[in-house]
This record gives structure tokens, C-alpha cells and sequence, in this order.
């Protein structure tokens, strides 16, 4: 199958699909998904090497298993580079495909994972915003699940509790409760107390703990919980030792109670309210004549609340303390939450003298925490549901339909160019339509569904328990509503929306799978011109070809002297007398048969097994050259040189150690450089290609013209020769551009004194032209196709 065939088939599917060529290892096809994803302009990426694509060194450990045939159909998550060089993270399936009777061809597909892995950065970010909140509580804490594990607990707890080193540095929950239960004054009673709370899930409770040290520690007890269900246990232990001694010095105490923040009351014996503070008054609005003779029962009792307020009380007798948060009503009706603290003052017979009411108003506080969940789940810019609580709602579907064996849809909504907005109009403008269309959406779905933004101008439709049906009239209705004008400050526009549709379980079991296959769906509707609504397809999953083979057998080959080389005639031009010979490498493989170097040499270049190759090529050229000048003959052998080969350490005495082991005068050797060497580290390439001048190996640019050509490079460094590369060689002399360009070059090289040689000559007429122009050498098929050493020999030197 041909190219644009490939293209055409690949181009209708949802992912990013690449295809790749087995010999070659090169992109063959790529649809728009691709591009999209890396952000590449259509069609840049054919032709490019598929390790072009990796990101991260492991990947080649990835197509090395690909290549070594582990397996013909290969999972897995990788990082790409993008265009842009920002790295995505992405799923990847690799899969060997058979193509007619021999041959095949590899089919990647790739998912945009960096959406899921940003939401888990964020949960870690999360936890330990939360670890750090724990260390810095004023309070020891202690937090276990439903059956008394321990989870975690802080330093101060540790602290309170004395806790050996070695109980901090390995986990043993029944060490830590045994060290408890031992600096207990009362252990029975802590034990059984303890027993209490744990078989209530939902009990709140308020202890004090007195120690063998003499340490009082008053034990807060609170359910944790998760969405509604209780999931364990958050003890908080906080030293009241001191406090409890300073508050049975009342009299020391009243400055305190008069310039205190805290709305404080006293009482009796009998707990009839004898004396309130202003701060008293300025929260509950009630003066202290109003409030003396009340018990705290009375001023804390409404209805609702009246079992709640009996139970602090039972615990204030029993306790001596209590501490918790409890509605309360102004004067004027106004509910507002107080966190109250009741303590019993006793005298030295345990008789109780007073008790003192301590309470301030957290209304605010819990304004800002409901705010504060409200943020964590909601959409900032819209009051949407966010992804975190898209997400469980569609744990909670998912758990729904699989009971009930029902369905429900996924609608994943992307306004179309909504990006011309925001640029042409600023983004105040674009959040204010970004709000519009929230409005919008909410009408065109059911209380039971879900509408959530993900970002940008993206959204989510959750349909509970809807068919493809009811999916159908709500994405209709979505598009209508939106196709309906806006108008803003004066201007009437419309945005319309691309909608693709999932279903489950038809189209994914997760949440993932489900927004990446509406995803899928959305970007088949914006390509075919969007405003429009499409349900997700599954397609076959295709994989794709891998480079690594090749190097693979390219290892071998080396390993077991598979590689030879043959040598092309230069003649010149003016006498048609021989001049040398460029030696070419060549190589058969037993499964991939003939291969062209430029197939495998991109990839020796990228891999790296380029270097050792070049050394074989370099010391079996000059080994040849030795022999065929060792009886007075002067025949010049070209040798190519990549950059990664030039680029060793010892490149240049291996050089001079070879023309010396095989005794050849250095001006039998010319190397053969690419523009690239000499422009990456021009300073070091000038000192190492002097070095080669000085040793009197001749030095030719190859390919001149191809790449970036500088004039400073031809002036500054010691170069002999240069040679035009064939793609100018090829239409002369009958195109113009070409004809120009090749005797540009070859006046350049007259100006600058050097040797010109035309490569890939192959009719008369280009040798004419050449001829005429004053070219100095030439090779191609017009005189001898790259033969073996033996042939050269008999042809030319028998």
C-alpha cells in the first residue's frame, strides 16, 4: 500500500496514529491527531524518524524490546517531545502489522495522558498541604481508621504523649497504644473509654486524660469523614494542666474576662448564669441583666438542638470540661456558630464552685470553610463542577448503571474558535461568554445530570442514566441553545460547540476512557467543520513500526563483519584520467536483504552505532588504499566522516595511528565532511581539521549547498575540495534554478582556490555542462557504478 493510501486510511481515526516504514524506520503516515497533539504543522512529520519523537532516554529501552521482537503488540506510557519543546506524557500501543504476503508495518497509537498526570500532581500537592496544616496544629493529633490503624500523627502528639525514639521510627500501632495505656493514671477506665468511641463510628466525644506525670490532657474526639460516610478517627489532645489551675483563680482572672475577645459567662453552683462579659453582649446582643438567672441549657436550647445541648452537659458533669461548636440565636433571631468551651471550677473536695462558658463566633469561619470546599470543587470562573467532582459523580454513575444494568452518556462540549474571542476581545470579554454559555448549558439538561468545565473553553455533560437516544436530543438541544446570539456591550455574536459523545459501557468502564473517546468524538466533529455532535466509534487499535530493529541488525552485522564496502570512481573531468575513488558502504541483510545506506545510516546516526561503523569504514579504507598504492600508484580513496565521528576525542591521531600501522602517505586520504560538523563547535572543528591538514590528509565538504552554508566556514577552516550534491546534478543542464546554483558554486570554489567535484553524473549532457562550467572532477553511473574492490582492481588497475 502507497503512501497517500496509508494517509487516507489513518486520517479518519479518532487517535493519534503514526505509521511507520520497517526498512526505513521513517514516518510513512501521520493523521491529524498526531500533529495536533505535537503540535506540528500537517504533515511535518513525514519522513521523520520515530525516535525523533522520545523524550526520555527509557524510550529507547522501549523500542529495543519493540525491536528485539518481545512482543508484536506493545502498552505503554512514554513522554514526546512537542514542536514547541514542552514534553506531554502519553499511552502508547505499539503493533506489528502484516502487509500483503511479505511485507509489514508498525501502527502507534498514542493518548494525551499530561490532563490525568497534572490531577494526580495536584492530589500530592494536596496531601501535603495537608501534612504541613497537621504539624501545625497547637494540638497533638492522632488519626486512625474505622478499626483503630493508626494513619498518621504528628510531633506534638509525640511530644504530649512522651513517645520513645524507637516507637517514632518504625510502625507498630500496638506499641504506641500499649505506651498509651501505660502513662494512664486510670487505665481501665481509659481502656474502656476508648472502647466506647471506637464502637461508635459517628460518636463525637470529649475526654480528660490525666497522666501518671501529673499532665492533665483534655482528648478530642471527632468521626472523619468522606463524602458523608464515616471513615475513621481524628483524636485531638491538647495540655490543659495549666489552664485548669488558672481558671480556679477566678479573682486573678477578671481583667481577663473584662477585656477578653471571648464571649465569657459564668455560673453557680447550679448553673444559673451570675455575671457575662461586653464581648458576651456584642455577640449574642443579650445584656447582662438579661442573661443572669438563665442556665446555660436555656440560652443554648432551640429546637433541633435540645439533644445535642443535653448530652454536653451530661459529659460537662462527668467530664468537668466540654469543647465543640454549637448553633446559637441572637436576640434579633439571627443564627450564628459559636465554638464553645464549658469548664467546671471545683473546690479542693472535687465540689463543683463555678462554671465558666468561653465561646466566640466561627460563622465566619465556617462561611469560609464551605467556601473553601466550595473552591476545591467547584469551577472558579463559572461555578461549575470541576474535574474532581466530575469525577466522582461519575464513580457514582458508573456504580449506579453496573447495579441497575443501565447507561449513561458523556457529552464533552469544545466552543468553536473561542480562541478568536479571547484574542480579538481580551479574555474579560471571553470569561464573560464563557459564563453565558454556563447559563446556557445548565437549561439544557435534567437536575439529575451533571454540567462540569474542565477548562478553557471545554465542558462535560454527564446524562444520568440516558440512553444514545436521550444523549441525541440533549446534544441537539445544546446546539440550538447555543446558536441562539449573544449580545455583549452592544456586539451580537454566536458561538457554536462541537460535541462528541460517549456511552456507558459501550465506549469506556472509567472515567478516563469515557472523556478521552468523547474527546475523540469532538475532535472527528471539528474536523469536519464543526457545530455538530458525533458519537465516539471504536476503532481497531494499530500499531506502529519500530527504528530499533534496524540498529539492532545493524550490531549484528558489525559484530559479524557483514559490512563491506565498494568504491566509485572520480575521474576529472578535463582529461578523463582516474583520480581515486570514494569507498561507499554497503550491506546485506539475511532477513531486510539489500539495504540502502540511506536507510540505515540516519539511524547508525542516531543511535549511535555510527561511531563504531565509521571506525570499520575508516580503518578498511585506508587498509585498501595502502594496498593498491604500495607499488608507486597514486589512486586517492574519499572517505565519509559523520559528525558524531569526528566528534571523538581521538579521532585524529586514530587516523595517523592507521596511516602509520599500514604505511600510506596522508595525502592518499581525503575525508569527506557534512556543513553540519563544522558549524556545531566551529572553534574546536577548526582546531581538529587543522590538525588533519597538518597530518596532510585532504579535507572535501559533501553535500555542499544542502545544508547551512557559510562562507566564513570555506574561508577560515583548511578545506581542499568541495562537492556538489547530486539533487543539483540531477535535471542538468535543462533547469534554470539548478544550472544556477551548481555554477555558482563552482565560481565560488575558483575564487577560493579549491577542487570542485560534481557527484551522481549520469548522462552526457550533465557532463558537458559540467565540462563547460570548468568543473575539476565528477563521479556517477555516467562512468562506474560503486564497485567491489576486486572489480575496481580488474577494471582499472589490471
Amino acid at each position: 500500500m502507497k503512501a497517500h493510501q496509508w494517509q487516507a486510511l489513518i486520517e479518519g481515526m479518532l487517535e493519534a496514529i503514526l505509521l511507520v516504514d520497517p526498512i526505513q524506520l521513517r514516518i510513512v503516515a501521520a493523521n491529524r491527531a498526531v500533529h495536533q497533539l505535537l503540535k506540528m504543522v500537517p504533515d511535518t512529520l513525514i519522513g521523520r524518524g520515530i525516535i525523533d519523537l522520545a523524550a526520555a532516554p527509557e524510550d529507547v529501552f522501549f523500542w529495543e524490546d519493540v525491536a528485539a521482537g518481545l512482543s508484536d503488540n506493545i502498552h505503554s506510557e512514554t513522554l514526546l517531545q512537542r514542536a514547541d519543546e514542552t514534553i506531554v506524557q502519553v499511552e502508547r500501543r505499539v503493533s506489528l502489522v502484516k502487509v500483503g504476503m511479505d511485507g509489514s508495518i508498525y501502527v502507534v497509537a498514542i493518548h494525551d495522558r499530561s490532563s490525568q498526570r497534572q490531577v494526580e500532581n495536584e492530589l500530592e500537592k494536596l496531601i501535603a498541604e495537608l501534612r504541613a496544616t497537621l504539624e501545625s496544629t497547637a494540638d497533638g493529633i492522632l488519626v486512625t481508621d474505622l478499626d483503630g490503624a493508626i494513619r498518621s500523627y504528628n510531633h506534638l502528639f509525640a511530644e504530649l504523649w512522651g513517645l520513645p525514639d524507637d516507637l517514632l521510627t518504625q510502625r507498630d500501632d500496638d506499641a504506641i497504644y500499649a505506651w498509651m495505656d501505660k502513662c494512664m493514671l486510670d487505665a481501665n477506665h481509659y481502656t474502656e473509654r476508648l472502647g466506647t468511641i471506637t464502637r461508635s463510628p459517628l460518636m463525637e466525644a470529649t475526654d480528660v486524660l490525666v497522666l501518671r506525670s501529673g499532665k492533665i490532657l483534655e482528648r478530642v474526639t471527632l468521626p472523619q469523614y468522606a463524602r458523608g460516610r464515616p471513615i475513621g478517627r481524628v483524636y485531638s489532645y491538647r495540655d490543659i494542666t495549666q489552664r485548669l489551675a488558672d481558671e480556679a483563680r477566678l479573682q486573678l482572672a477578671a481583667k481577663v474576662f473584662e477585656s477578653s475577645t471571648d464571649a465569657i459567662f459564668i455560673t453557680d453552683a447550679e448553673q444559673k448564669i451570675i455575671t457575662t462579659n461586653p464581648s458576651f453582649e456584642r455577640l449574642s446582643s443579650y445584656s447582662e441583666a438579661e442573661m443572669v438567672g438563665k442556665t446555660p441549657k436555656e440560652f443554648f436550647c432551640e429546637e433541633g438542638n435540645s439533644e445535642q445541648v443535653e448530652n454536653l452537659l451530661k459529659e460537662l458533669e462527668n467530664l468537668g470540661f466540654w469543647e465543640g461548636e454549637l448553633w446559637i440565636r441572637r436576640k434579633n433571631g439571627h443564627a450564628y456558630l459559636c465554638m464553645i468551651s464549658l469548664v467546671r471550677v471545683v473546690d479542693t473536695q472535687g465540689r463543683a464552685l463555678n462554671y465558666i462558658g468561653f465561646f466566640k463566633d466561627r460563622t465566619e469561619t465556617h462561611a469560609a470553610k464551605q467556601k473553601i470546599e466550595e473552591l476545591a470543587f467547584s469551577d472558579v470562573l463559572t461555578g461549575l463542577p470541576n474535574r474532581l467532582l466530575l469525577q466522582e459523580r461519575i464513580k457514582q454513575s458508573i456504580t449506579i448503571s453496573s447495579r441497575n444494568n443501565s447507561t449513561f452518556a458523556l457529552l464533552f462540549l469544545d466552543l468553536d474558535h473561542f480562541k478568536q474571542i479571547n484574542d480579538s476581545l481580551g479574555h474579560p470579554f471571553g470569561d464573560r461568554v464563557l459564563q453565558q454559555v454556563t447559563e446556557r448549558l445548565k437549561k439544557c439538561i435534567r437536575q439529575v445530570d451533571t454540567a462540569s468545565r474542565l477548562g478553557g473553553d471545554e465542558f462535560v455533560l454527564l446524562l444520568h442514566e440516558a440512553d444514545a437516544e436521550g444523549a441525541e436530543i440533549c446534544a441537539r438541544r445544546v446546539l440550538d441553545e447555543l446558536s441562539a446570539p449573544f449580545s455583549m456591550d452592544g456586539m451580537n455574536f454566536t458561538v457554536t460547540s462541537s460535541i462528541g459523545i460517549a456511552l456507558y459501557p459501550a465506549d469506556g468502564s472509567s472515567m478516563a476512557d469515557l472523556i478521552k473517546n468523547a474527546d475523540s468524538a469532538m475532535y472527528y466533529v471539528k474536523e469536519r467543520g464543526r457545530s455538530d455532535f458525533r458519537f465516539y466509534q471504536r476503532q481497531m487499535n494499530i500499531g506502529l513500526l519500530s527504528r530499533m530493529k534496524m540498529d539492532h541488525a545493524m550490531r549484528q552485522a558489525l559484530e559479524h563483519n557483514l559490512f563491506r564496502l565498494h568504491y566509485q570512481p572520480q575521474i576529472e573531468l578535463k582529461t578523463g584520467r582516474l583520480l581515486g575513488v570514494e569507498a561507499l558502504l554497503r550491506w546485506t541483510d539475511k532477513d531486510l536483504g539489500e539495504v540502502s545506506p540511506a536507510q540505515f545510516i540516519p539511524i547508525a546516526e542516531e543511535s549511535g552505532v555510527i561511531v563504531p561503523i565509521g571506525n570499520w569504514v575508516m580503518q578498511t579504507a585506508i587498509r585498501q588504499a595502502a594496498l593498491w598504492n604500495k607499488d608507486g600508484k597514486q589512486i586517492r580513496v574519499a572517505i565519509n566522516v559523520s559528525a558524531l565521528q569526528f566528534q571523538q576525542s581521538n579521532f585524529v591521531e586514530s587516523i595517523a595511528l592507521a596511516l602509520q600501522e599500514n604505511d600510506l602517505k596522508p595525502e592518499c586520504i581525503e575525508l569527506e565532511l557534512t556543513e553540519s560538523i563544522l558549524i556545531r563547535d566551529a572553534e574546536e572543528a577548526l582546531k581538529r581539521l587543522q590538525s588533519l591538514a597538518d597530518l596532510g590528509v585532504k579535507l572535501a565538504i559533501d553535500d555542499f549547498g544542502t545544508g547551512y552554508s557559510s562562507l566564513s566556514y570555506l574561508k577560515r577552516f583548511p578545506i581542499y575540495k568541495l562537492k556538489i550534491d547530486r539533487s543539483f546534478v540531477d535535471a542538468l543542464p535543462s533547469d534554470e534554478s539548478d544550472a544556477a546554483i551548481v555554477t555558482a558554486i563552482i565560481h565560488l570554489a575558483q575564487a577560493l582556490k579549491l577542487r570542485v567535484l560534481a557527484e551522481g553524473v549520469e548522462t552526457i549532457e550533465q557532463r558537458d555542462f559540467l565540462q563547460k562550467m570548468l568543473c575539476d572532477e565528477m563521479q556517477g553511473y555516467l562512468f562506474s557504478p560503486a564497485v567491489s574492490a576486486e572489480e575496481f582492481e580488474k577494471r582499472y588497475l589490471s
